[in-house]
């Protein structure tokens, strides 16, 4: 049961919170995200794909927000952006960037922040290149979309870019077609051109997944250098816990549609709250011991369309009780927050003083 001292007090809203915090002077998020609800329509009916998510992104901070397949956490990173088509729709919630609404935002004025103030790098990059055009035509595209270079000036910025990402003669790859790359290339090339106009926040959706595990350690490290180079925010998608771990100062877990746990990576990763944040611990491959299958989760997620009462965990879960059929409420206990009847962990967290 989760702690009352640690729940806020009774009348007193997340967001009353913030105000608070904000009025002190201390510097106010790049990125709010509050109760973003996204549905899509299908023929077993409407799937909540984000159900009243909300977070904070802060200036020059990594964000890692982890998860199973269909736990909503890319459809939370397309919301962000506006890419959001038909069947689908934002239904609710709100998203500021330096301030400004995105939602209900027109096509033409997302267009002109995407790629200025915030860009997106996807997960297959010959999804996101044109195959028809060279590495430098589309990173000139990327820059006369969001001003007036010169020639010499594209060139340069491209070259730069091409660079810091770690990718050798530059000056050779620049000529080159998309299909002329390898992998990893195309998914630096991809990288380059998210970083190309400086944007505030780069929003990466399990960009290194189908890459070797060496090509991946190459670009973490060449990603984290970015981040500090350019003071740029990072949002950094991933079901692979162990990558996000090693790039992420905060993590977000989310499990069908729903944040169930926040907090600083390391204390996650050392006293999880949630039993599902438990559970995807306890199934990376450095956890088995040798010669051991690997630990799993029972069960798979639900349907969004055909939640469960209550916490949607519960059928899975292995501390589930009969008040686990009513929906949690949020616990703040900062800098954690977590959703569960039954929290992991907090008799140990107060003894060692997390």
């Amino acid at each position: 049961m989760s702690n009352p001292k640690n729940s806020l007090p009774k009348g007193k809203t997340q967001l009353s919170e913030e105000k608070e915090i904000s009025s002190t002077g201390a510097p106010a998020p790049l990125l709010q995200v509050r109760d973003l609800a996204t549905e899509f329509a299908t023929r077993s009916g409407v799937a909540r794909a984000v159900d009243g998510v909300s977070f904070d992104v802060f200036a020059g901070e990594i964000v890692g927000l982890v998860g199973e397949s269909g736990s909503g956490k890319s459809v939370t990173g397309y919301s962000i952006l506006g890419l959001i088509d038909l069947p689908g729709r934002i239904t609710g919630g709100s998203v500021r960037l330096e301030g400004q609404e995105l939602v209900g935002m027109s096509r033409q004025q997302l267009r002109t922040l995407r790629g200025r103030r915030i860009a997106m790098v996807f997960q297959d990059p010959m999804s996101t290149l044109n195959p028809v055009l060279t590495v430098f035509a589309q990173m000139q595209l990327a820059m006369k979309a969001h001003g007036r270079p010169d020639a010499a000036q594209m060139r340069a910025r491209a070259l730069q870019a091409l660079g810091k990402v770690g990718i050798p003669d530059p000056e050779r790859r620049l000529e080159a077609y998309p299909h002329e790359l390898s992998g990893g290339m195309r998914q630096r090339v991809a990288i380059a051109i998210a970083f190309l106009n400086q944007p505030a926040l780069v929003i990466c959706d399990e960009p290194t997944t189908a890459l070797d595990v060496s090509i991946q350690a190459q670009i973490l490290v060449e990603m984290k250098t970015l981040v500090r180079e350019a003071g740029v925010s990072l949002v950094w998608i991933s079901h692979d816990l162990a990558t996000v771990s090693v790039l992420a100062s905060r993590l977000l877990v989310m499990y069908a549609g729903r944040l169930i746990e926040e907090g600083p990576t390391a204390e996650v990763l050392r006293r999880p709250r949630h039993p599902y944040t438990q559970g995807l611990i306890d199934s990376l491959p450095s956890r088995a011991a040798p010669g051991r299958d690997l630990v799993q989760i029972p069960g798979s997620t639900p349907a969004l369309t055909s939640l469960p009462s209550g916490c949607a965990f519960r059928e899975r879960c292995a501390h589930a009780t009969a008040i686990c059929s009513t929906t949690p409420a949020q616990t703040i206990d900062s800098p954690r927050t977590w959703s569960c009847h039954h929290p992991l962990n907090i008799h140990v967290a107060a003894e060692s003083g997390l």
